[in-house]
């Protein structure tokens, strides 16, 4: 069937779209691109969904296809799903929803898991202000938090005997997640200094609190924050509190997280902005092959 689709879909190009031929050939390379990808998930090109056309397009990423050209490979995807709906062999086009990837964008910055402990180590945490920021770096990335949803955080938002917290993330959108048992202990440690403070009228109910104003943190305080101590650290990086967000989505994944259950603590809508994470997840595997594998192993 897929191939005579592709016929019939070269058929539609010449004389109903009376494309370019250059543009004619690469829509039918770029289809075919996906009906060889789709016959290896033993998927019909009529049943594709729109999740299936997302681990479409992060393939050809992982295997090195430039943004500019997936951009134009899912152009041709897309024209072929139009085909497909006006001659009725399906009722929905699954590429109405789906997003090209952006010109130009570049991965986030990801930290290891002994560049964050140095981070931390470096904190004073006889001081409060010292202990307050390493419980928040704590769950900036055991938690995946944003820099604003660490900003409004709130007591109420803590349920510490379960061990989870409620975010309230973009669109006022609530999730729940997990705190790990060392964010825990850097919460308990912190809330010590924190019942020293008396904070002004409205903000009683916020987790960070600046010791000498007791009102919550400003984002400007953290992004200053956290590159002062990774500078006192020696980390080279540049990073700023979402580093930490992304370092928590990298490291679940390269633990062997599913990418859905990222998606859900991250409070990511579209489980395309989470896959930017499985690219991330193959650079990482690439440089463990390049160094560690005996064939790429260069001689002395």
């Amino acid at each position: 069937m897929e191939s005579h689709l592709l016929k019939s879909f070269e058929q539609y190009l010449i004389l109903e779209r009376n494309v370019s031929s250059n543009t004619r050939e690469a829509y039918i390379s770029d289809v075919a691109k996906l009906l060889s990808f789709l016959e290896d998930e033993g998927i019909a090109a009529d049943k594709v969904t729109l999740t299936e056309l997302h681990t479409f397009s992060a393939s050809l990423y992982d295997l090195g296809i430039s943004s500019r050209s997936i951009k134009r490979i899912l152009s041709g995807v897309r024209a072929f799903y139009k085909y497909m709906c006006l001659e009725d062999y399906i009722k929905q086009d699954p590429t109405e929803l789906l997003e090209s990837p952006k010109i130009g964008r570049r991965l986030p910055e990801v930290l290891t898991v002994e560049e964050v402990n140095k981070i931390e180590e470096v904190i004073d945490v006889s001081k409060p202000e010292g202990q307050r920021d390493r419980a928040a770096i704590e769950l900036l990335y055991s938690c995946g938090l944003r820099v604003s949803e660490l900003c409004n955080l709130k007591l109420s938002d803590l349920f510490l005997d379960e061990a989870f917290l409620r975010v309230i993330g973009k669109g006022n959108k609530q999730r729940l997640v997990p705190i790990s048992q060392s964010a825990l202990k850097e919460l308990y440690l912190w809330f010590h200094w924190r019942n020293l403070i008396t904070p002004k009228p409205g903000e009683e109910d916020y987790v960070f609190l600046t010791h000498q104003r007791k009102k919550r943190l400003s984002r400007i305080t953290y992004f200053y924050n956290i590159r002062l101590y990774a500078e006192q650290a020696g980390i080279t990086k540049k990073i700023s509190p979402h580093t930490f967000r992304h370092t928590f989505a990298t490291h679940l994944l390269e633990g062997g997280a599913n990418l859905r259950a990222i998606q859900t603590m991250l409070g990511h809508e579209n489980i395309s902005t989470t896959q930017v994470y499985t690219h991330i997840d193959q650079h990482f595997l690439r440089q463990q092959i390049e160094t560690f594998f005996p064939r790429n192993r260069k001689t002395d």
